[in-house]
């Protein structure tokens, strides 16, 4: 009687294991069915794509006559290397000005309707004017640019062939943000898994993903397959940057930042609008302590416990995202 009723709680165990299995991968296919890759870029009806126009922005984006000493262009701070960042805390401006902010990548802001870390420019094109004539940045007066690329034949022939009325500022601008916009992260091991490929990532991932959408709560604010609501936030970085409050003069708004993709985390050190964390391990442990606590705080911040076991996994998972990106060729510039 015993070995049969030992037999029993076996069968149970084994039956009961199986249902825990099943659960969890329901669970994954809800949660991978909102990950699912775009099957096109959206471009503005103000500003469509053509290839001839992406192209031309890719010079513009890597020429350094962009900048009023001729030493900086677009890629300094967004190099394609360090995932379109620049990989220091605060990035560097024109005669190494510091300017307290990190650099934001430029990866997948098709998908975004405000641009900076603080929201302030609403269109793409806007975003680019704010550097390029900024005097802590590139520092030159964008018709200044105009007048620049106008005497150089190379450029006459590019605007010509793109634009009906050639070189102005306007057309500056459309260019580079059109080229900015066919900046898409490549698809990565996770992307391969949500498409039906099981041994794209490691069951540790698998994991990490479950408690990215469940216990430890990423997924409030890391949503859909760019991984941000594309909002503001105060998640308790120490900082004296009051961020969004800039913009809007609203108290709640203080030190709120915009939440940043997870597309190709890994080649984006350090981290947070300042850059005041060096790893994705301080982040992991900045988030489960609930950050500084003040009364902007976010109230999607809180503190949760995770073993750290369940800190690797979410760490797996973070890993998974990274894109298999071809090299990036640098243009011939005109002259």
């Amino acid at each position: 009687m015993r070995r049969i009723i030992y037999i029993t709680s076996l069968v149970c165990l084994a039956l009961f294991s199986n249902v825990s299995q099943a659960l969890d991968q329901a669970l994954l296919d809800s949660f991978k069915s909102q990950y699912k890759r775009p099957l096109q870029i959206p471009f503005p009806p103000s500003n469509p794509y053509s290839a001839e126009k992406a192209q031309l922005g890719k010079m513009l984006f890597f020429d350094q006559r962009l900048s009023v000493n001729f030493n900086m262009s677009c890629a300094t701070c967004h190099n394609p290397s360090l995932g379109w960042e620049d990989g220091v805390p605060g990035a560097f401006g024109g005669q190494g000005v510091n300017l307290g902010r990190n650099s934001p990548t430029v990866l997948n802001m098709a998908w975004s309707d405000e641009f900076f870390w603080d929201g302030r420019a609403d269109s793409l094109e806007s975003q680019i004017l704010g550097p390029v004539e900024s005097p802590n940045e590139m520092n030159l007066p964008i018709e200044q640019a105009v007048a620049r690329f106008s005497k150089v034949e190379g450029y006459q022939n590019a605007f010509k062939r793109v634009f009906n009325d050639g070189i102005t500022a306007k057309n500056i601008l459309s260019s580079i943000a059109t080229f900015e916009r066919t900046l898409v992260s490549g698809t990565a091991p996770f992307d391969r898994w949500v498409e039906g490929d099981e041994q794209a990532i490691s069951r540790q991932a698998k994991e990490g993903f479950l408690l990215f959408n469940g216990k430890a709560q990423c997924s409030i604010c890391h949503s859909g397959w760019n991984f941000t609501d594309n909002s503001f936030h105060d998640i308790g970085v120490a900082t004296e940057d009051v961020g969004r409050m800039q913009v809007t003069n609203r108290e709640q708004d203080k030190h709120a930042f915009k939440t940043p993709t997870l597309r190709n985390i890994i080649q984006r050190a350090p981290y947070m609008h300042n850059g005041s964390m060096q790893d994705l391990d301080r982040v992991l442990v900045h988030y489960i302590s609930g950050g500084v606590q003040r009364p902007t705080l976010s109230d999607k911040m809180n503190s949760i416990t995770l073993t750290s076991a369940q800190m690797q996994q979410l760490k797996a998972f973070l890993l998974s995202l990274t894109g298999e990106d071809k090299p990036v060729s640098l243009p011939i510039l005109p002259y």
